[in-house]
């Protein structure tokens, strides 16, 4: 396993490193009693922000009546949890086969808590999933990349796949943490999870940041864009699962293979989709990776 690292770590990464620690040890929470589970959770209420559906904005949102918005709302956000709970299991097992490896002895510290929370995260997504829809959804897999590339090329793509699938998880969390309109047991898990993903987050951009700078440091700017048109493809394959046939399927509606080809065309989603992978965007622009 070729995650060997040659990064020149600097004081600044080191601080942030200890500041995050820091916060993480005052925020500790147990999750297994923070959160009150309700025998069922208000059926006839959206379980997710309507913008966030998505069919928002389309012509076949106009079709559907309030209940299938409602039913679709549900089980939209089994499959949000459900490839929130699968991603988390496939990037603890790339971050478990760093820590503690030679390179990795700045960071190590801080992948402890990482690991923790996350693993409490998958817990709380699942339980959601299994406890109000009976279910979680298949894995959808993160093609996380072999070992085929140079190791600090695949450390960063690795940690970038991770940072980009957190950012665009958190812009639906945040988003639901604050919409007085959805049932408090869904604005709860959204909450605690945006909470604790602000420091994932910002330790990710940290971390991915001195790996790309090592790929400059190696690399040439044709293998530079090449990894950059990967990590395009991967956005690209995230906001893809956000259009789940299952979820389609279980909320009652005809032909979800149909539905879910129109519903992703339609030009309303061109703008919606720009706005939950801005952040992203703009992060791989200002370390110029993104033109």
């Amino acid at each position: 396993m070729s995650a060997v690292s040659t990064i020149e770590w600097t004081e600044e990464f080191a601080r942030a490193v200890r500041r995050l620690i820091d916060v993480s040890v005052d925020d500790y929470y147990n999750p297994y009693r923070t959160f009150e589970w309700p025998e069922t959770i208000t059926p006839d209420g959206l379980w997710m922000s309507r913008e966030l559906l998505s069919v928002y904005g389309t012509a076949a949102e106009q079709e559907l009546s309030h209940e299938q918005l409602v039913e679709l709302s549900r089980w939209e956000s089994v499959n949000l949890y459900s490839l929130i709970a699968h991603g988390i299991r496939e990037l603890l097992i790339e971050v478990m086969r760093r820590i503690h490896t030679p390179g990795y002895e700045i960071p190590t510290p801080y992948f402890h808590h990482f690991i923790g929370e996350e693993n409490e995260h998958m817990w709380f997504f699942a339980e959601f999933c299994l406890r109000y829809a009976g279910r979680i959804y298949p894995d959808r897999r993160m093609v996380f990349p072999t070992d085929e590339r140079a190791p600090e090329m695949n450390n960063f793509i690795v940690f970038s796949q991770i940072l980009i699938f957190e950012q665009i998880g958190d812009y639906f969390n945040a988003h639901m943490a604050a919409d007085e309109k959805l049932p408090e047991t869904v604005r709860a898990v959204n909450r605690i999870h945006h909470r604790d993903e602000s420091r994932h987050i910002a330790f990710g951009g940290k971390l991915v940041k001195a790996l790309f700078e090592e790929v400059r440091r190696t690399h040439s700017a044709e293998e530079v864009e090449e990894v950059g048109q990967y990590l395009r493809g991967y956005i690209d394959l995230i906001i893809q699962m956000l259009y789940s046939r299952d979820a389609y399927q279980d909320a009652g509606i005809a032909n979800p293979t149909r539905f879910r080809a129109a519903v992703m065309a339609d030009p309303a989603r061109a703008a919606i989709t720009a706005r939950i992978i801005e952040r992203t965007n703009n992060f791989y622009r200002r370390i110029g990776l993104f033109h």
